[in-house]
């Protein structure tokens, strides 16, 4: 009985190396791991669907979004802060794209006083992920309405030059979702939060930053 239990899983392990390495030698691969981080216009909105179906089954993407939270560990609810960065850790990315940076508008100056190395800590943090992921920052889309509080003035002139110039320290890629919708009100469910319009247009940019 010991000796025909090692032989089925001896042949059971032959079939699968056999397996894998017909896959490998067609060609085909696992998929690549594409975690989405970020707040409600990530946890929210469409963008993470619609950019699994851009890029295709050689992709699965997944949303760890978070309403509420900021890059600012001196807000209530940084993102640093909540369980979905040990989620996205057992998901094991191979791209993490990191759009935050729209709470912080809320915040006063003086909270957004460590906004560059608080948001180069939670880089880091993906960074020591052991499938060493690539990293995105994108640039957070326009508001286009006051009703929950939020100033684009603050958002546009304060808080995206600190996630540019934390792009630029950390020299990695920076995705532009601002600029396209920049003039497009419309694409907007209540003025903050993207509708299917607005989340395809996101969706595009981060699509063609990956590929």
């Amino acid at each position: 009985m010991i000796v025909a239990g090692l032989t089925a899983i001896i042949l059971v392990a032959s079939l699968t190396f056999f397996y894998f390495e017909t896959q490998l030698g067609s060609g085909v691969r696992p998929p690549i791991r594409v975690a989405c981080v970020g707040d409600s216009l990530t946890s929210d909105t469409e963008y993470p669907n619609i950019t699994g179906e851009l890029l295709g089954s050689n992709y699965t993407v997944a949303n760890f979004g978070v309403g509420r939270t900021t890059v600012s560990l001196q807000f209530d609810k940084p993102y640093l802060n909540q369980t979905e960065v040990q989620y996205s850790r057992k998901f094991e990315p191979n791209i993490v794209v990191i759009m935050l940076g729209t709470n912080d508008a809320y915040l006063s100056q003086q909270e957004r006083r460590n906004f560059i190395s608080d948001y180069k800590t939670l880089v880091d943090v993906f960074q020591a992920f052991s499938s060493k992921p690539k990293i995105f920052i994108v640039v957070p889309p326009p508001v286009f309405s006051n009703n929950l509080g939020l100033n684009d003035t603050i958002l546009e002139k304060m808080v995206i030059p600190l996630i540019k110039q934390t792009a630029n320290d950390l020299n990695l890629p920076l995705i532009d979702a601002h600029t396209p919708l920049v003039n497009h009100p419309e694409d907007f469910q209540d003025g903050i939060h993207p509708n299917i319009l607005g989340s395809e247009i996101i969706a595009f940019q981060i699509f063609e930053a990956i590929t």
